[in-house]
């Protein structure tokens, strides 16, 4: 290939009558046009990886707030559930399932606009898009990971709560 460009460009050269080191003509192959769409297409992809992540903490954080205050409204339901004999990891497993739910929720909710998304696109572009099923798996995989990961503080704080203080809690 880069015989035939050499040869290209020394006949491109006689015939603009110029050296090749003052060239008016460039050659470009379909093997740098693709890698230059590569480059920009993984540009694209870090790009908007970066996006979600971020896109990801932000969720987080937010449902860990909501469930902070959900702790902090149901502080007396805590205590009177520890009063009567909840232990520990019931009132931590009840907050972290919520949490859970929450994310999963919001997981289904992003698969159905990127659903709707995806037929928008092909429509108006007319260019076909597809969400695979492995796509739609990892979604609720991650969002699970997020109530996790950021269910795990409040649903301790819950778990941690006295329940004599609770139940005087107003």
């Amino acid at each position: 290939m880069s015989q035939i460009k050499d040869e290209a460009i020394e006949a491109l050269s006689i015939k603009h009558r110029v050296d090749l080191q003052n060239a008016d003509f460039s050659i470009v192959s379909q093997a740098d046009i693709l890698g230059a769409l590569t480059q920009v297409t993984d540009t694209l992809t870090i790009f908007l990886a970066a996006i979600a992540g971020i896109s990801l903490i932000v969720g987080g954080i937010g449902i860990m707030n909501m469930m902070l205050t959900t702790v902090t409204e149901r502080t007396r339901e805590i205590g009177l559930r520890k009063a009567i004999g909840a232990k520990k990891s019931d009132i931590s497993s009840q907050f972290l399932v919520e949490a859970i739910v929450l994310t999963f929720l919001g997981g289904v909710i992003g698969i159905m606009l990127g659903w709707v998304l995806s037929i928008i696109i092909s429509s108006l572009a007319g260019i076909t898009t597809t969400i695979s099923l492995f796509t739609v798996f990892l979604a609720f995989g991650v969002s699970a990971i997020i109530g996790i990961i950021f269910g795990y503080y409040p649903a301790r704080k819950a778990a941690s709560l006295n329940p004599i203080e609770a139940l005087r809690y107003e």
